[in-house]
């Protein structure tokens, strides 16, 4: 379960960053879609040596790092990115999901808080906002920040869902349900399942 959860995350914040990329692509581009992200890392540090402030190959290459598990390296391109750029959403949420996979909670809700403050930051910020606010026992501020990124994105399955276990959690078991069901109806993987354990 936790890989699913790790995994929608990794979605929403890669599909972003990588569609802004120049019109011309980057042969890391191409490997990472591919998933050969050794190779993209090879060619985002190929283009970073010639230009060492090109955020889009800073940020990719971060990536390409996190998709390998190497979350060190990815971190360290992250915070290079982010210190060119230091207004960028999606840098801000990919160093608080970072944090949030090295079970840094209260480093990740500092950088998903930043996230969301920023004009135009997409539901993807709150939803990372209430899955640190979850995990740091916060349950009244994670249910406000799931609700924010549902308001946001009406079909945000993993904040229904995410939404759905903490109201399980604390004893709202109709509401996860119905939570669940939504997940479920978007075909959020894990959803069926939830449904079956806690709504039988």
């Amino acid at each position: 379960m936790k890989m699913l959860l790790r995994a929608g995350c990794v979605v929403l914040l890669s599909a972003t960053f990588l569609a802004c990329s120049n019109s011309k692509q980057n042969k890391g581009d191409a490997y990472f879609n591919k998933g050969k992200y050794e190779e993209a890392v090879g060619e985002y540090s190929e283009t970073l040596k010639f230009n060492p402030n090109d955020v889009t190959s800073l940020y990719n290459r971060g990536r390409a790092f996190e998709e390998q598990g190497q979350y060190d390296s990815a971190l360290n391109d992250f915070e290079k990115a982010m210190q060119i750029d230091p207004n960028n959403f999606q840098i801000l949420l990919s160093i608080a999901n970072i944090h949030y996979l090295n079970k840094e909670y209260s480093k990740s809700l500092l950088f998903a808080n930043r996230a969301e403050e920023i004009s135009g930051a997409p539901a993807t910020a709150s939803f990372m906002k209430g899955r640190a606010l979850h995990q740091l026992g916060n349950t009244l501020d994670a249910m406000k920040a799931y609700n924010n990124a549902i308001k946001l994105d009406k079909d945000f399955a993993q904040a229904y869902f995410n939404r759905g276990m903490l109201k399980v959690a604390t004893n709202k078991k109709r509401g996860g349900c119905e939570d669940f069901q939504l997940a479920n109806g978007l075909e959020y993987p894990g959803a069926k399942e939830a449904l079956e354990k806690y709504c039988k």
